[in-house]
Formats: structure tokens, sequence, C-alpha cells
């Protein structure tokens, strides 16, 4: 095993699609290790790893990084031939949307789905408001340009990119011509199909 080679700890069926299509997009080699739910997830092997318990997770160079978020941003910097960092004038909204999408935008989701309203008095200390809210502004940026961080494709799109897909299919995000032109825009990437394709494999297997 190279210490070079990324190590990629998922499950196809996990937040590690996210991992998986940026690795896709790197176009650098990547060792795969499934981890199943349930035991082997909890393993003292896997929590030495991740003790959270969680996929995904990768190891470069001897060093683990967890998160998808953090993921994507490690490895855009890891591989800059990639080309999937800002530029100096994305910069700010590249880091911006991507943290709003790991904080604010998957929190809203995540209470909305599991039936929890914020009590108006309290909006203020919930840091996406309300989910409506979290909505109109993610849709307000991505009316802006064609991507997060403006006209060029970057590890920040694969991120909030990821969110978006999966909202509109499951339908966790309402139905906003913003966020179905976005969507669009992505799923006909070459990386994210072949990722598509690499997962659904697993799962048939």
């Amino acid at each position: 095993m190279s210490d070079s080679q990324i190590q990629f700890y998922m499950n196809p069926q996990s937040r590690a699609k996210i991992v998986r299509w940026m690795l896709e997009e790197l176009g650098q080699p990547y060792e795969i290790h499934q981890i199943e739910y349930g035991d082997a997830m909890k393993s003292p092997s896997y929590l030495a790893v991740n003790p959270m318990g969680k996929v995904p997770a990768i190891v470069h160079k001897g060093k683990i990084v967890t998160e998808c978020a953090a993921i994507c941003c490690y490895l855009a910097e890891a591989f800059p031939s990639a080309k999937l960092l800002p530029s100096e004038t994305e910069r700010a909204d590249y880091y911006r949307w991507l943290f709003f999408a790991a904080g604010p935008l998957e929190a809203a989701v995540t209470n909305k789905t599991l039936g929890f309203e914020v009590p108006k008095e309290r909006e203020r200390m919930a840091g996406y408001g309300t989910y409506d809210l979290a909505m109109e502004t993610l849709a307000k940026a991505l009316s802006e340009n064609d991507y997060i961080a403006g006209d060029r494709f970057t590890a920040a799109d694969v991120y909030v990119g990821s969110h978006v897909i999966w909202g509109v299919q499951f339908k966790t995000m309402p139905d906003k011509d913003e966020f179905h032109a976005y969507m669009n825009r992505l799923i006909g990437r070459a990386a994210y199909q072949r990722a598509n394709e690499l997962d659904d494999a697993l799962i048939e297997a």
C-alpha cells in the first residue's frame, strides 16, 4: 500500500457518494475500503480511523481526514493539477457557500426531515434561522452564476451540488427552478456519472 495513494473508507449508500464524486473529478488513483453498517462500522479497527464510526473518511500520506466538506477542500488542495481550487476572485464565494452547505443548509434540511420546526421566538438561536430562509438564500446564490463560486466548476460544487441533487431527488428541498438548473448542469459531468456507476455496481454486488 503506497503512503501517497488515497485510502477511501466508504459505503456506497452513504455520504461517501460525495467523496467518490470528488475522487473521480481528481482523476487520481485511490483504494477503496468498503465498510458495512453495523459491527464493521463500529469496530475498533475502523474507530481508529473515525471515532464517530461513520463514513466517509480518507487517509492520505499518513493523515486522516473526515467530514465531506473537509475532504473536498483537502483533496482540492492536495491535487491542484485537477484545477478544482478557487481563483482569487472565486475564493470568497467558494468558502462561503461550501461551509453554508455544511452548516446552515444541512442543519435546516435535517431538522425539517426530522419534523423539527424552530419556534419563531428562537429563530436567532438557530444558525440557519428557518428552513425557508436557508432555501431562499441558497436559491438566490445559484441564480447569480452557473456554479456556486462563479462561472467555473470547483470542489465547492461537488459538496454544495450533492446537497442540492439529493434535496431535489428526495424532495427534502423545495421544487425551485434554481435548484433544478444547477442539478442538471452537474449530473451531466462525466466524473459524476462515473462515480454513480461505480457505487451502483457495489450496491448490486
